[in-house]
C-alpha cells in the first residue's frame, strides 16, 4: 500500500511516501490514545486539562464545547498522549475522515480514549500541511476504504501509517498551507465574531425576559451593570465592554416597576403565563428512505444541521428527491429544533437553530429529525422565539419530554406545553428591533464563511496534488481580495 499513488502526474521534485515513514523520518510517530482500563469515566472533572474525544474533532480544528477533562495529576500519568502543537487528531471509529490540527492554545491536551494522534515531528514535513493533505478528498477516500468494519469503520496506527503521503520540498509545503491557513483564519475570525455577537442578543434577553432587570432597576432604582441595549453595535462587538451602566429611560418606559407572583414565580406586573403553543405553529418534517438522498436541486434540513449545544450547520443537509408537503418547506431565517439525539451525548434535542440560505440547493425541506417552529402572530417574533429556545428552562423543558434509552425522541407536546412570562408585544417588538438585525449579520457572516469555505476545498485539491501552482493561487485570491 506505501507505493500507491492517489493522483496523477506531479512535480517532478516532489516524492510519494507512506505517512508513517514520513513522521519517523521527522522524529514523529502515529499513537493511539489511553484505552478505557487506563482513563475512566469516573476520571473526568468539571476543572483540568481538556481531553479530545472523537466529538470533539471538527474540520480540522478542535471543538470545545462541552469537552471532557481530567485532573492535572491525571494528565500527567497519562503524559505520553498529551497533545502538542501541529499534532493531528483523529477518531479511531465511526468517522474516521475527519481530523483537526493542534492549534497554539491547545498544546498539552490529552488525546483521549477513542482518537488516534499523527505527529510528523519537526524535520521534513510542515504539520499544517500534513493536516490539509489529509482533507484531500482523495486522502480522505482511501482512509475510509482501508477502515475496517462494515457497519462501523475502525482505524488504527497501521492504516494511517500506511497511507500514501506526497511530500513537495519543504518551502512549498509551508506556501501551501499559508494559502490555505489564510482562508481558514478568516473562517475562524467569523466564527468568533459571530460568537460574541450572539452573546450580546442573548444577554439582552435574558436581563429582559429572564432576569427582569430593568422592572427591578425601575422598582428598585438598581443601576444594571452588563449591557445597555442601545449599545449592540454589530459592526464592533467589542461595544458591549463599553456599554453604560444605566439602562436608557425610554427602555425602562417598557416595564412595570414591580414583579409579582405567578405559577412561575415573580414575573414583572401585567405579563402573561401562556404556554407557546398558543403563540406558534409546530411541523414537523419528512420521513425519507436511503434511496431518496439522490442528487436534486432540494436538500434535507437533518440532525447533523444543529450544532452541538445549538446553532446551525450547513454542512448537514442532504440531498433529496422525495415528495414533502408545502409546510415543511423551510424558509431561510425560520426557527427549527432538533427532535432526536443520541442518549449518550443529548446535545442537541429540544435546541433551536436559525436556517440560512444554501448556495448549493434551492429548496430545503425539514426531515423528521426536525422541527419547524412558526410564529403565529406578532406578539411573538423569530428573533424572541429563537432566544427562548435557548434560556435554560426551554432545554431543560423539552429535554424533560424526551423518550427512548439509546435514541432520544421529542415529546408531540414537548414545545407546545413550555410556559413562559410572555412580555407585551410592544416590547417583544423593541427587542426584535435590537435582535433581529444581529441575526442578520451573523447569517450574512455565516454565508460569507461557507464560501470562503467552498473556496477552499476547491483550491486544495489542485495545489496538493500540484495541479494549481503557488503563484497561481496567490494570484487567484489577490484577485478576490483575500
Amino acid at each position: 500500500m506505501g507505493s500507491e499513488q492517489l493522483f496523477g502526474s506531479i512535480p517532478p521534485n516532489w516524492e510519494y511516501k507512506t505517512l508513517g515513514k514520513a513522521c519517523a523520518e521527522g522524529g514523529g510517530d502515529i499513537q493511539t490514545g489511553p484505552f478505557g482500563s487506563q482513563l475512566h469515566a469516573s476520571d473526568y472533572v468539571p476543572v483540568g486539562i481538556p481531553s479530545i474525544m472523537p466529538q470533539n474533532i471538527g474540520d480540522n480544528r478542535i471543538i470545545e464545547d462541552g469537552i471532557a477533562r481530567v485532573s492535572l495529576e491525571d494528565a500527567q500519568r497519562l503524559s505520553r498522549y498529551r497533545v502538542r502543537v501541529g499534532d493531528i487528531v483523529y477518531s479511531r471509529r465511526g468517522d474516521v475522515e475527519k481530523r483537526a490540527l493542534v492549534r497554539n492554545h491547545e498544546d498539552g491536551w490529552l488525546c483521549g480514549t477513542g482518537c488516534l494522534r499523527v505527529r510528523v515531528g519537526e524535520k521534513n514535513v510542515d504539520s499544517r500541511y500534513a493536516s490539509y493533505y489529509l482533507g484531500h478528498p482523495n486522502v480522505r477516500e482511501w482512509i475510509v476504504r482501508h477502515a475496517h468494519g462494515a457497519t462501523m469503520p475502525n482505524l488504527n496506527t497501521s492504516i494511517l501509517a500506511a497511507c500514501p503521503f506526497l511530500v513537495p520540498p519543504l518551502p512549498e509545503q509551508r506556501a501551501i498551507a499559508h494559502i490555505l491557513g489564510t482562508l481558514d483564519d478568516k473562517i475562524e475570525l467569523n466564527r468568533k465574531q459571530n460568537e460574541t455577537l450572539e452573546a450580546m442578543a442573548r444577554a439582552l434577553f435574558k436581563a429582559w425576559f429572564v432576569d427582569f432587570e430593568p422592572v427591578r432597576a425601575v422598582g428598585a432604582q438598581f443601576i444594571a451593570p452588563d449591557i445597555a441595549p442601545d449599545s449592540m453595535d454589530t459592526r464592533n462587538p467589542g461595544a458591549i465592554n463599553r456599554a453604560p451602566t444605566h439602562w436608557p429611560p425610554h427602555i425602562l418606559d417598557l416595564f412595570p416597576d414591580r414583579l409579582v407572583d405567578s405559577e412561575l414565580g415573580e414575573i414583572p406586573e401585567g405579563w402573561e403565563v401562556v404556554a407557546l403553543g398558543e403563540l406558534v405553529e409546530a411541523v414537523k418534517g419528512r420521513s425519507y428512505k436511503s434511496e431518496e438522498l439522490v442528487e436534486s436541486e432540494t436538500a434535507l434540513v437533518t440532525l447533523k444541521s444543529f450544532a452541538r449545544g445549538g446553532g446551525y450547520r450547513s454542512d448537514g443537509l442532504k440531498p433529496f428527491a422525495g415528495t414533502y408537503k408545502a409546510e415543511q418547506v423551510v424558509h431561510p431565517g425560520e426557527v427549527v429544533i432538533a427532535c432526536t439525539d443520541v442518549t449518550q451525548a443529548a446535545e442537541v434535542i429540544g435546541r433551536p437553530a436559525i436556517v440560512r440560505s444554501s448556495t448549493r440547493y434551492r429548496r430545503l425541506v425539514a426531515s423528521l429529525d426536525t422541527l419547524i417552529v412558526r410564529p403565529k402572530d406578532f406578539r411573538i417574533t423569530k428573533a424572541f422565539l429563537y432566544f427562548l429556545g435557548g434560556t435554560e428552562a426551554f432545554v431543560s423543558h423539552t429535554y424533560a419530554h424526551t423518550t427512548g434509552t439509546t435514541v432520544l425522541h421529542l415529546g408531540r407536546d414537548a414545545v407546545p406545553s413550555f410556559t413562559f412570562a410572555k412580555p407585551p408585544a410592544q416590547l417583544v417588538q423593541k427587542f426584535d428591533a435590537l435582535a433581529a438585525p444581529v441575526l442578520e449579520r451573523i447569517q450574512a457572516t455565516e454565508q460569507e464563511s461557507e464560501t470562503l469555505a467552498q473556496l477552499r476545498d476547491t483550491l486544495l485539491p489542485k495545489l496538493i496534488s500540484g495541479e494549481l501552482r503557488i503563484k497561481d493561487a496567490e494570484a487567484f485570491l489577490k484577485g478576490r481580495g483575500l
